[in-house]
């Protein structure tokens, strides 16, 4: 019996431990992970100290700044940056507008003149073409947002990661992991994986996952959330009226998340945030509320910190350069991004350390971060970039493939009245092709047409129009937007809204949208739309699968990455079937054939014409369900030469 008590009295003691610790944990929103500690920690920390105590006075301080440098606004510009690396020790770049031959260039010589190695950061969210000619664009992050598993974002992310690798580039201030639930958002929409949190979470994670891979780190922005506002901070000073248990439930979410994973780094956002700065105007970027006290000390955050760049307005016009750097750095961050005056900004900084203000162990703390950081990304055995090849590597098949991959489990079919979609019944059916917008639309409808005929139909008036759709009882409506800039507005034209719905009144129509999907807000009716598409991009590929997706030579599979106006909510989407039509315009090795033998097809079948082996020949092959060779050979004065 007293066995039986002290054993009893043992498991409660133990109950009640088990339960202080799940409170406490549960209270502690972090873990306690440094994601710049490498496997090899011994030799990094070595490493570290020895560069650390190399470093006089200045130059420690010149490790905090990253400057902008744009490899295609001449000599002036680059003697300028020149200047700071060989007199200042800055301790990165981050490259802007240019080419990848150029920056390649640069970086290499730029290299040299450094003391220390520099950190050489880009924003590359959807790729290098973000920033440069020559270079692969991939999707969006809505884009991907909407395909319902995270695979493509991993894949994405980690061709991202290894063309950053190629280039010499060390952080990319990628993913965008803001919760955009505002549509009217100017600045961040298609960046954002969309409005839920729990898909933006996973999307950003597996992003991450695959940039990191590469040895290319990543960046979670911006901090703490700039997802809904209507502002743009380069231009001002948005203000975040939610309280602190909102951000903390929603906006500061996926952070959580990607900290435990191994986030690299975090970029803080210049904002107006009462709840958790109750100073006025005081942006977060600057706070110690924010940065030290929430993000450093409250969620635990242990990895690099940098300010989102001080030459933009929301924080320009809070201080003078020089002092709003010295803010920042006061308020715990480790990087120095894109500061107006680099030498008078140190100056500040060396003022106050002297002063006492600013201790050794501070400085020593942020420095030091950046040198692990460096050792991280491979910068203690640096080599120079070779150019050799270097356009080809950044434009490879494999990126095909990616992109290939990632829209055709993006676009979504919204609405399929009477099960319209996939079209079926060609021999019915004499479909007529409407383009509306400010771009192309040639790709979707030649790759329309490689299923059964399908006429475009033109016209300067809405009467003259509908004259001539007559004949036809099925109507496919494109509205396509450009696809250079993820900026560009949404809207439809008021003029091409009404066309759309006469067409609609008089015709079976597919709608088929290749722009942000809050164009959809728009729609006041979606009663007399047979089908609607959401193909969220105007690329070539997202013109061929969403084509291919209308006559059911793929499924569909996608999910509304945010709610778009009263029909359409967020995560909506219907799977229509795969009819095992083929597949068209693949790559080989897609399928998993061999370019390189593929390509001596040509070379065979023209010899066969040439030697007049055969009077020529059409080839195709197929594997999988998709095309991925389809040529012509041969000449009519064949039959002549007999």
């Amino acid at each position: 019996m007293l066995l039986y008590i002290m054993n009893r009295t043992l498991l409660q003691g133990l109950i009640l431990i088990f339960a202080f610790a799940k409170a406490y944990t549960s209270q502690a929103q972090f873990s306690s992970h440094d994601p710049l500690v490498t496997n090899d920690s011994i030799a990094q920390k070595k490493w570290v100290d020895s560069v650390y105590n190399s470093l006089n006075q200045r130059e420690k301080v010149g490790q905090l700044f990253m400057v902008d440098l744009f490899s295609n606004k001449g000599n002036a510009h680059v003697a300028a940056v020149r200047k700071l690396v060989e007199e200042q020790k800055i301790g990165g770049i981050i490259f802007s507008k240019g080419g990848p031959l150029q920056q390649a260039h640069l970086t290499n010589e730029l290299q040299s003149k450094s003391k220390t190695p520099m950190l050489i950061a880009m924003d590359a969210e959807w790729g290098l073409s973000m920033r440069l000619d020559s270079t692969y664009a991939f999707p969006w992050n809505m884009t991907l947002g909407a395909t319902p598993k995270t695979q493509s974002s991993y894949d994405v992310g980690r061709r991202i990661g290894q063309h950053c690798k190629r280039l010499g580039v060390h952080i990319n201030f990628a993913p965008d992991v803001d919760i955009n639930t505002n549509p009217d958002n100017p600045i961040i929409g298609n960046r954002s994986f969309g409005e839920d949190m729990y898909n933006v979470t996973n999307k950003s994670q597996a992003f991450m996952k695959g940039m990191q891979s590469t040895g290319t780190l990543a960046c979670a922005k911006h901090f703490p959330g700039h997802g809904d506002t209507d502002q743009d901070s380069h231009k001002t000073l948005p203000t975040v009226d939610f309280s602190a248990e909102r951000i903390d439930s929603v906006e500061l979410y996926p952070y959580r998340k990607l900290f435990k994973e191994g986030m690299a780094s975090v970029m803080v956002a210049h904002l107006n945030i009462p709840s958790l700065e109750p100073r006025p105007g005081y942006p977060t970027s600057i706070s110690e509320k924010v940065v030290t006290d929430l993000l450093k000390t409250k969620m635990g955050f242990k990895g690099l910190i940098f300010t989102d760049a001080l030459n933009m307005k929301g924080a320009s016009n809070f201080s003078e350069p020089g002092d709003i750097d010295l803010q920042a750095f006061k308020a715990g961050n480790d990087v120095l991004l894109i500061s107006e005056n680099v030498p008078k900004a140190i100056d500040k900084i060396i003022a106050s350390w002297n002063s006492g203000e600013i201790t050794d162990d501070r400085i020593e703390h942020s420095v030091k971060k950046i040198l692990k950081a460096k050792y991280a990304s491979g910068l203690h055995k640096y080599h120079p970039i070779s150019t050799f090849n270097l356009i080809n590597d950044l434009n490879t098949e494999s990126d095909e493939v990616v992109y290939e991959r990632a829209i055709s489990k993006a676009v979504t079919v919204l609405r399929n009245q009477d099960s319209i979609l996939p079209l079926s019944n060609l021999e019915l059916k004499k479909i007529a092709y409407v383009e509306l917008g400010d771009d192309s639309g040639a790709v979707f409808l030649k790759e329309l047409n490689k299923y059964t005929q399908v006429t475009q139909v033109k016209a300067n008036q809405l009467d003259e129009l509908l004259k001539k759709l007559q004949p036809y009882n099925t109507v496919i409506i494109g509205l396509h937007r450009s696809n250079d800039s993820p900026w560009k507005g949404y809207q439809i034209k008021s003029t091409q809204l009404t066309w759309l719905y006469e067409i609609a009144r008089t015709h079976d129509v597919v709608f088929d949208a290749f722009v942000r999907p809050y164009m959809l807000a728009q729609l006041n009716t979606v009663e007399n739309f047979e089908g609607i598409i959401m193909s969220y991009q105007n690329s070539d590929w997202s013109q061929k699968v969403s084509a291919q997706i209308i006559f059911g030579a793929r499924p569909a599979v996608g999910r509304l990455p945010v709610t778009a106006g009263n029909h359409f909510k967020v995560n909506d989407g219907i799977d229509t079937p795969y009819m095992r039509r083929l597949a068209y315009g693949n790559t080989p090795s897609s399928v998993g054939l061999d370019t390189y033998k593929l390509s001596k097809i040509d070379s065979i079948a023209n010899y066969t014409v040439n030697s007049l082996g055969a009077p020529g020949m059409q080839i195709l092959i197929a594997r999988k369900g998709k095309v991925v060779y389809q040529n012509s050979f041969g000449r009519q004065p064949y039959l002549f030469v007999q």
